[in-house]
């Protein structure tokens, strides 16, 4: 274990941080929910100054024990909400921005990746907290985009930087996510609209099923510190990442092309298994994880660090907030974004 004492960027805090883990600060003790809360509110330039070094960093010893106070802590961090758009995973919504970090199995491992990394703004901070900590597995894991792009075969990184990624959404109600769900609209023509205007080319395959296309850049450059990330949901939506009997039973349920979720370069070209493979293998090369305790809040700056879940056993409640929202043209995007023409 290593700890840092505070430097003139981040006075006020201590830092630990050990092999494998996120950095962690352990707060001092407080007697009730508003200590805390000013707390943080004076401690916020040190902490951000820290998530942008890092990447994510959780605070241990809060008295975080509900929404209630989830929604305290974030307001005293967090200057501005984001909105979760393009919807791709069930979430309770437990009121004030507040969601649960997924509703997904707790059989199902979620692998690495950015928060809406496939829309014109998107939170720049996400906020994770810890209600009720699973008797086993379940860490939301993060990892460090900056550290994978510089671990990627140079000569892909090259033709992502020029071509960027291609997405390819099927939206139905036997698979993945109904488009009404994801646009928020029970008219077709509200989704039609949202997707005109966030260059999303779209089809109807009949009234119930909406399939999208959109490209967009797989490499960014953060806003404030100037360094150039891996941003992209290419490799977690692709088919290759699927389980081999999933991919299996998608493909003949649903045929090659109406797989909810698939990705290619974004000049239409599919990757072979071992470019695929060679993206999958940066991230669990930066993975890192810590245990949930409850109470526990952890801060993932959305461009710096990518996240995922793992599986878990017994009760699990982590919820999550999303803020200050970037808009992908602040962040010198390698490629336009895109309705792309390029079909699967």
């Amino acid at each position: 274990m290593t700890t840092f004492a505070p430097t003139p960027a981040a006075a006020g805090i201590t830092v630990v941080r050990e092999p494998g883990k996120p950095a962690l600060v352990q707060v001092p003790r407080f007697a009730g929910m508003a200590e805390a809360t000013a707390w943080l509110t004076g401690q916020r330039s040190a902490i951000q100054a820290e998530l942008h070094r890092s990447g994510a960093l959780m605070l241990r010893g809060l008295p975080v024990t509900d929404a209630a106070t989830f929604a305290e802590a974030r307001d005293a961090l967090v200057s501005e909400r984001a909105g979760y758009k393009e919807k791709a995973t069930p979430r309770t919504d437990f009121g004030e921005g507040v969601f649960s970090s997924t509703d997904l199995p707790a059989a199902q491992p979620i692998r690495l990746h950015n928060e809406n990394s496939y829309t014109l703004d998107f939170p720049g901070v996400l906020l994770f907290g810890c209600i009720t900590a699973p008797e086993t597995g379940g860490a939301t894991t993060v990892g460090d985009m900056r550290k994978a792009l510089a671990l990627l075969p140079p000569e892909l990184v090259a033709r992502f930087e020029k071509a960027g990624w291609l997405l390819v959404r099927n939206y139905s109600d036997l698979a993945g996510m109904p488009w009404r769900k994801a646009f928020s609209s029970e008219d077709p023509a509200g989704a039609e609209e949202y997707c005109d205007e966030h260059a999303i080319g779209y089809e109807w395959l009949d009234e119930d099923t909406l399939r999208t296309r959109q490209l967009r850049s797989a490499i960014i450059t953060h806003p404030v510190t100037g360094e150039r990330a891996w941003f992209n949901h290419f490799a977690f939506w692709n088919a290759r990442s699927l389980d081999e009997d999933v991919r299996e039973v998608l493909t003949e349920t649903f045929g090659p092309d109406g797989l909810p979720f698939d990705t290619r370069l974004g000049d239409g070209t599919a990757l072979t298994d071992a470019e695929v493979d060679a993206v999958n293998e940066a991230y669990q090369a930066v993975t890192v994880r810590e245990t949930w305790q409850a109470g526990d809040l952890m801060l993932v700056d959305n461009i710096l660090c990518a996240h995922g879940r793992e599986a878990f056993g017994g009760a699990r409640k982590i919820l999550v907030a999303m803020g200050e929202p970037v808009p992908l043209s602040d962040c010198s995007p390698t490629t336009a974004p895109s309705a792309s023409p390029y079909g699967m």
